[in-house]
């Protein structure tokens, strides 16, 4: 899979802001469209953080939508539909630093679950866990902030689907994906690449 450039991940970012601060103020979702890596169909999150703590974080973790349109749904529902967060308020977004995540496909670990732990490499993987009705979803940036061990993180993305922390030793689905980083250094500030 192609990297973004710079320059694109920049408007990545901005498409994001944008889309999130007109929903908030007219309710209208934007119909700005992108030519090259924005027509390819590319899974994605955008990350709001006030302050330095999570706002808000939705996403599409498969590449079922095009680029820029995945980019401005998952920024409006990041904004108004995170179950863990009320609203944001369009004069919030003052405060608010937005981050863009572009996933890579994910891959299923077929390996036996002792061996899992081998096959994630903190900074540069996300995971997925799912089990019957079950999934969680962690970008490769919270292995990194939250300082986690591979099996300490095989259990945080367990619970936060909901199961119990070993349920990856217990026969839990698990892939990974590699996600590439964008975002503001303050609230509509630089874009800058983020690397581990």
């Amino acid at each position: 899979m192609k990297l973004l450039t710079e320059v694109e991940g920049e408007v990545a970012v901005k498409l994001a802001r944008s889309a999130i601060e007109i929903y908030l103020s007219t309710g209208e979702i934007i119909q700005e469209r992108y030519t090259g890596v924005f027509e390819e169909k590319r899974g994605v999150f955008t990350t709001l953080t006030k302050r330095g703590l999570l706002r808000g974080c939705i996403g599409f973790p498969y590449p079922i939508k095009r680029l820029d349109e995945a980019i401005i749904e998952s920024a409006i529902a990041a904004a108004t539909q995170d179950p863990r967060f009320p609203r944001v308020r369009l004069e919030e977004m003052d405060e608010i630093c937005v981050e863009v995540t572009i996933l890579t496909p994910p891959e299923k670990l077929n390996v036996p679950p002792k061996d899992l732990p081998k096959f994630v490499e903190i900074g540069k993987h996300g995971l997925i866990v799912q089990m019957g009705p079950y999934s969680g979803l962690l970008l490769p940036q919270v292995a990194v902030e939250l300082n986690l061990t591979p099996e300490d993180f095989l259990s945080e993305t367990c619970m936060k689907a909901g199961l119990s922390p070993d349920c990856w030793l217990s026969g839990a689905e698990v892939y990974r994906f590699e996600g590439q980083i964008f975002k503001e250094v303050e609230p509509r500030g630089n874009v800058v690449e983020v690397k581990f």
